[in-house]
C-alpha cells in the first residue's frame, strides 16, 4: 500500500512540475526579448535541465518502483546523463547569483560582462563543471569494475556503481568541494549586495532590495540543492550500517533534495518577474483564446 502511495505522489508532483515548466519554456521562447538576456536564458538553463531531470529520475523510480532490471551498461548511461542535470541546476543557480551581483553593483559593466555571447559561454562553461564529479566517479568505477558486471541486470540506481567503499569517499570529497565553493560564491554576492541596498536611495534602493530578496530565495533553493551533495555520504552510512529503512530515506531524499528545490525556480523568476509574469499571462490569454 505504501508503495503505491509513494507511486502516485510522485507521478501527481512530476506532473505538475512538468506542467507549469512546459508553460514557462513555451513563454520563454514566444518572446524575443528574453533571448538577449542573461538572466532569462540561464532561467531556461534551469528549466530544461529540471524537466530532463524530473523525466529520467522518474523512469527510474518507476523501474526500481515495479522492480524492473535492466543492464549494467544502460544503467550507466542513464545515470551519467541523469547525473549531470542533477548537478548543473545549482551550478547554474550560482551563475544566476554572480549575475545579479554584476547587475546591482557593477552596473556600468553589466552589459558587456553578461552579453549574449558571455552568456552562452558560461553555460558551456556549466556543463564543463557540471560534468567533472561524475566522470571521476565513473571513470573509477570502469578502471574498477570488470568487463562481465556491465552485462548483468540489475535494478538500476547510482549506489551499484560504487564497487569499493574508498570510492564513496572519493565521491563525497568531490561533492563537498563543490559544495564549499558554491556556498563561498552565494554568501559573498549576499554582502555585497546588502551593503550595496543599505547605502542606496530612491530607484537604486528599490532595484538592490528586489535583487536581495532574489539572491535570498537563491539561497534557499541552493541550500536544498546543495544538500543533496551529502546524500551519497548519508546513504553509504546507512547501507554499511544495515539500516532497515533505507527505502524511505532515499524516497524522502528524492522529494526533498530532488523536487523541492525545482519547484522554486517558476516562482523566482517566472512569477516574481515583472516582465516573465506579462509574458506569461499573454501567453496563457493567447492559449485560452486559441481554445
Amino acid at each position: 500500500m505504501w508503495m503505491h502511495s509513494k507511486f502516485i505522489i510522485v507521478q501527481v508532483l512530476v506532473v505538475i512540475f512538468l506542467c507549469v515548466n512546459l508553460l514557462l519554456i513555451v513563454t520563454f521562447f514566444k518572446n524575443e526579448c528574453f533571448y538577449t538576456t542573461a538572466r532569462y536564458i540561464l532561467f531556461a538553463v534551469t528549466l530544461l535541465s529540471d524537466s530532463f531531470l524530473f523525466l529520467v529520475s522518474d523512469l527510474l523510480f518507476i523501474l526500481s518502483i515495479f522492480q524492473i532490471t535492466m543492464q549494467v551498461f544502460l544503467c550507466g548511461v542513464i545515470c551519467i546523463s541523469l547525473l549531470l542535470y542533477l548537478i548543473i541546476t545549482p551550478v547554474t543557480l550560482t551563475a544566476m547569483t554572480l549575475e545579479r551581483y554584476v547587475a546591482i553593483c557593477m552596473p556600468l559593466r553589466h552589459a558587456e560582462l553578461c552579453s549574449t555571447r558571455n552568456t552562452l559561454h558560461v553555460i558551456l562553461i556549466i556543463h564543463g563543471l557540471s560534468s567533472v564529479p561524475y566522470a571521476v566517479i565513473f571513470i573509477i568505477f570502469f578502471a574498477s569494475a570488470s568487463l562481465d558486471f556491465y552485462y548483468q541486470y540489475t535494478i538500476c540506481t547510482v549506489e551499484i556503481f560504487t564497487v569499493y567503499k574508498w570510492q564513496d569517499h572519493v565521491r563525497s570529497a568531490v561533492f563537498q568541494f563543490y559544495f564549499l565553493i558554491m556556498c563561498v560564491i552565494i554568501m559573498l554576492c549576499y554582502v555585497k549586495l546588502m551593503k550595496v541596498a543599505r547605502t542606496a536611495s530612491g530607484d537604486d534602493k528599490i532595484s538592490s532590495s528586489k535583487g536581495l530578496r532574489t539572491v535570498t530565495l537563491h539561497a534557499f533553493q541552493l541550500l536544498l540543492c546543495l544538500i543533496q551533495f551529502w546524500y551519497p555520504l548519508i546513504m553509504s552510512i546507512l547501507i554499511y550500517t544495515n539500516f532497515t529503512d533505507l527505502q524511505h530515506v532515499r524516497f524522502f531524499c528524492y522529494i526533498m533534495f530532488n523536487l523541492a528545490p525545482r519547484c522554486l525556480s517558476p516562482l523566482v523568476y517566472g512569477l516574481r518577474d515583472e516582465m516573465f509574469l506579462h509574458a506569461l499571462k499573454k501567453c496563457l490569454s493567447c492559449g485560452l483564446c486559441g481554445l
